[in-house]
């Protein structure tokens, strides 16, 4: 067996694995501050993309009136909101302000401490590379926020739901590839471990559980929970066969909110099989903890998800909801890791 590469002296991975993990927090917390954004119809608010001068918020009168003239030429005031108030608007500005501060207080708390690291020779040997490649992905993250944003600038009410599912999606792959490296230097520091490799058993697991993501974000930008509030079955009948007449079914299942809800409430099982496998794996190979937390995670979420439809999707629940897909995915990435785990 291969030994892991020689490392500095100066290589400090328990200290580098723990920056990872508050910056995996972090990321938690924006999935979550996101959600709320989108549930309060909030993420059109700001209409400019100012990444440096934006950082700070209206502070002044003038500057305020300002920026709700901004939000007055966009079709989703002038079709949906006419006659919303001063007061009203700053209810919305708040959460967008609020999500794209928490995407540069991020993007610092993994910068600077990567430099320093660096500067330090902290970062253990083969793991630079990685570390630049998770801060270029999280660069490239706010750069798709505002292409979702600009969706909904022009033409649109709302922003494209499929954008909006490349966004979400693209920030739950940064938070599995930081907890997955977090993992990784852990077992470097602690145990001498290899880098964990990713079986087979793993990837259909984690690829069928950000199936099951992708379309919770297609729910969210469709407003797709609202077309049912009854369960298990859908206005009361199994399936919506009328929506397979009227479009196409690939059109139907990206672009439909019938289809997408029902693809979303019935994959869900096809998710939590796979993921017991994959906590049975993970046990077998001596990570119990993983395994515990993918089976408490997985059906909290199941039964979140439910109450939040029967419920009619309020904010909160909803919004816990998203929280808890986030910890599932953690879950499932330290089940994996498990798995694919190495002593040198």
């Amino acid at each position: 067996m291969l030994a892991p590469p020689l490392q500095p002296t100066t290589a400090r991975p328990l200290a580098v694995a723990r920056w990872l993990y508050a910056v995996a927090a972090l990321i938690v917390v924006m999935v979550v501050v996101g959600g709320i954004t989108r549930l309060t119809e909030s993420g059109l608010s700001i209409t400019e993309w100012r990444p440096v001068t934006g950082t700070l918020p209206p502070l002044s009168n003038a500057a305020w009136a300002a920026e709700f003239a901004k939000y007055q030429r966009i079709p989703e005031y002038q079709q949906l909101n006419q006659g919303m108030t001063l007061a009203q608007f700053k209810g919305i500005f708040f959460w967008e302000y609020v999500h794209r501060l928490l995407g540069r207080v991020i993007g610092i708390a993994f910068a600077v401490p990567l430099i320093w690291f660096a500067i330090r020779r902290a970062i253990p040997a083969g793991y630079g590379p990685r570390l630049v490649a998770l801060l270029a992905l999280g660069g490239l993250q706010g750069a798709i926020g505002w292409w979702m944003v600009t969706s909904g600038l022009a033409e649109r009410t709302d922003v494209s739901h499929v954008r909006l599912a490349v966004h979400l999606n693209v920030a739950l792959l940064i938070l599995a590839g930081i907890v997955w490296t977090a993992q990784d230097l852990s077992g470097l520091g602690k145990r001498r471990e290899r880098p964990a490799r990713l079986t087979g058993v793993a990837a259909a697991a984690l690829a069928i559980l950000f199936l099951q993501l992708i379309y919770g974000a297609l729910m969210a930008g469709l407003n797709a929970g609202l077309a049912a509030n009854d369960w298990p079955l859908m206005n009361g009948r199994a399936f919506p066969g009328e929506v397979l007449g009227a479009r196409k079914l690939l059109d139907a299942a990206i672009n439909d909110p019938f289809l997408v809800h029902w693809i979303h409430r019935w994959w869900a099982f096809v998710a939590f099989a796979a993921l017991m496998l994959l906590a049975r794996a993970a046990k077998r190979s001596g990570d119990r903890r993983a395994s515990v937390l993918i089976h408490a995670s997985v059906g909290t979420q199941i039964l979140l998800g439910i109450a939040t439809v029967m419920a009619g999707v309020p904010i909160w629940l909803a919004a816990l909801h998203q929280l808890v897909g986030a910890l599932l995915l953690i879950a499932a990435v330290a089940g994996a890791h498990a798995i694919g785990r190495g002593r040198a």
